[in-house]
């Protein structure tokens, strides 16, 4: 008689191995489809918004670089001459000590006897006035020497303190000026990247757009670069030396005579008119005078932009300003309120 046998169940250990099992496939089958499947594509005016948004932090880091720079440029020269100072009192100090080391020898050879006493008991007793009078006279030197060598140990150590004072000041802004650098590779990278993810038709796309804005930035009819106002003196120079400009490729840190970023730019062209200008463009927002208003400038005045103070260009006349506006670009006419302004400066 054939034996009906009721079937195992399974335990409840391997029904909990086969669930989680189940569960692990599912998950990674999951994963396999959404790997398979095409990522959406980045937005081209999404892409922009962010590359324009990179570069201007970009600049940021820029101008914050340059002030770093300038001020190491600056602290190092001073250090410089601190410890020429330094090392030329050093030598002043050890010309008095050997001064001094010689009066004590005599001193000691004489037998420290006062030198009044060893006069008074001189075997020529006709040259004792005068001999009153040199002993007299090398006490006083002694007495000089020994202030002088006092006065200049004080000098020797204010200078050692200023001096090593400047040197940690570098140290520091050598590390602002190393971590703004950073910063701008890093800000331009990542601008790089954005730009790398689009498509090869969506960058000619955004290439032509950019083109687009920047006619558009200049204004439609070029005859006003043609009738621009002339301007007389240091300003005209200025002005003629930064339109002469126009193409150089822009480069962060850089001013001149071929490459500029927007200070630069503006450190180079006045500087050919003999004028030295401040090295960023938060400093350059200070110099000079205050002009009220766009309507009221002139050609030379600095424009400087957004509420950070940024960028900076220099006025033409005509509503136009020549600059250099970011990596990638180079040293052009725009419009002068093309960008928020911040102040306008008459050098």
């Amino acid at each position: 008689m054939a034996s009906h046998r009721r079937p195992k169940q399974p335990s409840r250990a391997r029904v909990s191995v086969l669930t989680a099992a189940a569960a692990t496939a599912v998950a990674l089958s999951a994963q396999v489809a959404a790997h398979a499947a095409p990522s959406p594509s980045p937005k081209k005016d999404d892409v922009k918004a962010q590359i324009d948004q990179l570069q201007e932090e970009a600049e940021q880091a820029t101008e914050k670089y340059n002030g770093a720079k300038e001020r190491a440029d600056q602290l190092r020269k001073q250090a410089d001459q601190l410890q020429d100072q330094v090392a030329r009192g050093q030598d002043q100090m050890t010309q008095l000590q050997g001064g001094l080391a010689a009066v004590a020898g005599e001193q000691y050879r004489t037998g420290g006897i006062d030198p009044s006493v060893q006069l008074m008991l001189s075997s020529d007793p006709s040259g004792y006035l005068d001999k009153a009078s040199s002993v007299q006279q090398a006490s006083s030197s002694q007495t000089e020497a020994l202030k002088g060598l006092q006065d200049q140990q004080r000098r020797l150590d204010q200078q050692k303190a200023e001096a090593a004072a400047v040197l940690a000041s570098l140290d520091s802004t050598t590390k602002d000026l190393n971590q703004s650098k950073t910063e701008v590779n890093k800000k331009l990278k990542e601008a790089q990247d954005l730009l790398n993810s689009l498509s090869a038709a969506d960058r000619a796309a955004l290439r032509a757009a950019q083109q687009a804005e920047d006619r558009a930035s200049r204004g439609s009819d070029r005859a006003d670069l043609v009738s621009l106002p002339q301007a007389s003196g240091y300003a005209g120079t200025a002005v003629s030396i930064a339109m002469s400009k126009q193409g150089s490729p822009y480069v962060w840190g850089a001013t001149g005579p071929s490459t500029f970023d927007c200070s630069g730019l503006m450190v180079f062209a006045y500087s050919k008119a003999g004028v030295s200008l401040p090295r960023t463009s938060q400093a350059q927002g200070n110099v000079g005078t205050r002009v009220p208003s766009l309507a009221e400038a002139q050609p030379g005045d600095l424009i400087i932009y957004r509420s950070d103070r940024s960028h900076v260009g220099m006025y033409i006349g005509n509503g136009m300003v020549v600059h250099a506006p970011h990596t990638g670009d180079v040293v052009k006419v725009m419009k002068a309120d093309a960008m928020p302004i911040n102040t306008i400066r008459r050098v």
